[in-house]
């Protein structure tokens, strides 16, 4: 009886876990070891502030929920000694941002790879997408370089209207 309780109990583990792969849009995996408890404290508390879950998971729950969630069977390799996990819910780049932050900082920690978008990501890869700007800065820009030209239009326009000594149309 308490074998089925405790197998109950570790299928409904797996199953929240996949729950919060499938949600996220980004999970980081990485290496915590050396970390002390007040550096912890401080990893926890930046990702907090970004809206990222950090969390020690048993790797073969995570590796059954992978499977479950069908992410890319290599993942086994990833997972393999102590990894803790950062689930980014709002943005992609955010977990891998913070905790590249966090590396530099304390020199400590490393990249195992992670899920981007419901695919398996290399530890390299996750390097880079730590140096992308966030999605919010992405926008921004974008929407910077596509107003540009349209000003610039609209000055052009006004100084030949100006030469011509029209009234500019609004």
């Amino acid at each position: 009886m308490a074998n089925a309780k405790f197998i109950e109990q570790k299928a409904a583990k797996v199953a929240e876990i996949k729950e919060k792969i499938e949600k996220a849009k980004s999970v980081v995996f990485f290496d915590y070891r050396g970390i002390t408890v007040a550096e912890d404290t401080e990893l926890r508390r930046s990702m907090r502030k970004e809206g990222i879950e950090y969390v020690v998971l048993k790797n073969n729950m995570v590796s059954r929920a992978a499977e479950a969630a069908s992410i890319d069977s290599q993942i086994e390799d990833m997972l393999k000694g102590p990894v803790a996990y950062a689930f980014g819910y709002e943005d992609e780049v955010a977990p891998a941002r913070v905790l590249k932050a966090f590396i530099k900082k304390a020199k400590k920690c490393e990249f195992k790879g992670g899920i981007v978008d419901g695919k398996l990501t290399s530890a390299a890869d996750m390097d880079a997408i730590a140096d992308l700007p966030s999605k919010e800065v992405l926008i921004s820009r974008m929407l910077g370089s596509m107003k540009s030209p349209i000003s610039k239009f609209v000055i052009v326009l006004d100084q030949i209207a100006k030469q011509k000594g029209e009234a500019p149309e609004a």
